[in-house]
């Protein structure tokens, strides 16, 4: 994830309305579901090891439960790639936490520690395959030594498990998100403009904080050709993609790439969306089999967006190139 990405994800998540969302919709226990989140609180998520070194989480909030502070820690580490040591780094965060509480004097009476929940958010392309429990990362052995093998287990969220249809049934911000990043036109991404805009009426802070992720959003799926000036509401926002979506698309007629009768917007974005498919799966492929022959790019570049779905499936099982493009 680009560093504009990840600091509007932090900026979306920095937000308790959407941190409880999050947990409302996509984390099914009841005990975190009664839990007051009105009372939630974000916490430093930047600790000094013993060496000085500056390390840090990505969000750290605590939360009131029964009617006292006991710190329930979420940590929301977002992720466009997978990360093999996954397992690790969360441990090791956790373990960071838990000094600088201890260093803090804001452990729980009796010397306790507060439980942590480790939450990875996932929003890449390929199926998420590290192991989840940094006990799987270690073999397993007879004996002594076995009941000393550390355990601990992250919570992962995959965005790509959920359905469009599935989550338009929610009336929830994270949801909304999951929407935002999978859109099939330009209408549609306006639609949910709109309808982020009525949710958060009384709320013009997260307003701001929504449009300002929707638009590291859009730029990033245009792979960065997409223009865009900064935004204070969501209202300007749309305004904006809407005069952008319009010149994009008659740059494409202009050019000859597109012609019909459907013009303007959404002609835009869907041949937008469509190269920028075409232009990942080239990144891909050659990635995992090595360059391209000029007359694969050629097909590629010139392919369907079913076609490219398609092929694209096929990139994480194929063995060679054949294989993902047979008939």
């Amino acid at each position: 994830m680009s560093h504009e990405d990840d600091a509007s994800y932090k900026t979306l998540f920095a937000a308790p309305e959407v941190v409880r969302d999050l947990i409302l919709g996509f984390i099914p226990d009841a005990w975190l579901h009664r839990l007051d989140y009105r009372t939630l609180e974000r916490v430093s998520g930047s600790y000094i090891t013993d060496d000085l070194r500056d390390r840090a989480d990505d969000i750290v909030w605590r939360v009131k439960v029964g009617g006292e502070w006991v710190y329930l820690y979420l940590l929301i580490e977002f992720q466009s790639t997978v990360d093999a040591w996954m397992a690790v780094r969360i441990m090791t965060y956790v373990g960071l936490l838990y000094q600088d509480l201890i260093r803090q004097k804001q452990a729980l009476p009796k010397r306790r520690l507060p439980p942590v929940l480790p939450i990875v958010l996932y929003n890449g392309d390929g199926k998420w395959t590290a192991k989840t429990n940094i006990a799987d990362l270690i073999p397993k052995i007879p004996g002594l030594l076995a009941k000393y093998l550390p355990q601990m287990e992250y919570l992962l969220i995959d965005e790509h498990r959920y359905e469009i249809a599935e989550l338009a049934k929610m009336k929830n911000l994270v949801a909304a998100a999951l929407r935002f990043e999978r859109p099939d036109s330009a209408a549609s991404l306006m639609e949910l403009i709109d309808l982020l805009n009525e949710w958060l009426e009384d709320n013009p802070e997260l307003k701001r904080i929504f449009a300002i992720w929707i638009r590291a959003m859009v730029r990033r799926h245009s792979q960065n050709r997409l223009v865009l000036p900064k935004v204070r509401d969501l209202q300007e926002l749309k305004m904006t993609l809407t005069d952008r979506f319009e010149t994009w698309a008659r740059q494409y007629e202009q050019q000859g790439i597109e012609k019909g009768i459907e013009k303007g917007i959404e002609k835009g974005i869907e041949r937008g969306i469509e190269k920028g498919e075409a232009l990942l799966l080239q990144r891909l492929l050659a990635r995992r089999f090595g360059p391209l022959p000029r007359d694969l790019v050629a097909r590629i570049g010139s392919a369907t967006t079913k076609q490219l779905e398609c092929w694209g499936d096929r990139i994480l099982d194929a063995t060679s190139l054949e294989e993902v493009f047979r008939a």
